[in-house]
């Protein structure tokens, strides 16, 4: 709960708007709990969060919750919470951890990256931005090998739009997969997403031909039909621009408050008394 209430703190000391009436939910003795309010505390406890996107039952939640928080905050007023030493102590700790979030907001907000620093860096990396080698299949499961034997001889004489026809007809009758009604379909895959045995049998297909024998694995027996097959590829720049641009952004963030870290602690009298302590007891 403190926890909770300390991350809303911040979270809302952090979020400067300007309140219209329209922002407002509740008034509570002349008080007004507004929107900014509600979506800083959903965000407080769930990020990536927003108050209205919640259904009506979870927004009449938050705001009960707020009023309770306002009338708890004048309780606590009431009974002279906020002039004990142990309050004015945990202000000052919670006033350091704001300054510093703030801070370090800023040189974030201050990190730039150009496109073309974004595009140079993927260049450069070009092997970490590959899409591996997919196929697409459809199967047919089945519980016993004569089965599977029996599906793969009514398939073996067709070829083309026929064969695939063919297949689909059989996997949303006969196949006790998941996959049935939907033809067998598997989607899209890689290498090492599904068992060994099948995976081994899928990859060694070609495009539009079916496997010759029962392939056995721990779910049953399947009949497989390769679909497609696509090889590995580059992801083209657009697609992760954003990501690398992010990335190289944290990077520069962090090189810096590395930097300014180790020039105010060559400038600071740091006296390390813990080092002193153990040099006394031995």
């Amino acid at each position: 709960m403190l926890k909770l209430a300390k991350t809303s703190l911040l979270a809302v000391a952090v979020m400067a708007t300007s309140v219209v009436a329209s922002d407002i939910l509740v008034t509570v003795n002349g008080k007004n709990i507004t929107k900014q309010d509600a979506e800083a505390f959903v965000n407080a406890s769930a990020p990536n969060t927003h108050f209205s996107q919640l259904a009506p039952a979870q927004q009449n939640m938050i705001k009960e919750r707020l009023v309770e928080k306002t009338l708890f905050t004048e309780l606590a007023k009431k009974e002279g919470i906020d002039k004990k030493p142990e309050f004015q102590k945990n202000m000052e700790k919670i006033k350091q951890e704001l300054l510093v979030n703030m801070w370090m907001k800023s040189q974030m907000d201050n990190a730039v990256v150009s496109d073309s620093e974004g595009k140079e860096f993927y260049d450069k990396n070009s092997k970490r931005f590959m899409q591996k080698a997919s196929v697409h299949a459809r199967h047919i499961l089945v519980k016993t090998e004569k089965e599977a034997q029996a599906i793969i001889d009514e398939l073996k004489s067709l070829d083309g739009e026929a064969l695939k026809a063919k297949f689909i007809e059989l996997a949303k009758a006969k196949s006790t997969g998941p996959s049935g009604p939907k033809g067998g379909d598997l989607g899209n895959f890689s290498k090492g997403q599904m068992v060994p045995a099948f995976s081994k049998a899928v990859w060694g297909l070609d495009v539009g031909k079916i496997t010759i024998k029962p392939v056995k694995t721990q779910f049953g027996y399947h009949v497989i039909y390769l679909e497609g097959k696509s090889d590995a590829k580059p992801v083209p720049y657009e697609q992760v621009k954003n990501k690398i641009i992010a990335s190289l952004k944290q990077k520069q963030f962090s090189t810096k408050i590395a930097e300014v870290a180790k020039e105010l602690k060559s400038k600071a009298k740091i006296v390390d008394l813990s080092k002193e302590a153990n040099v006394t007891k031995k």
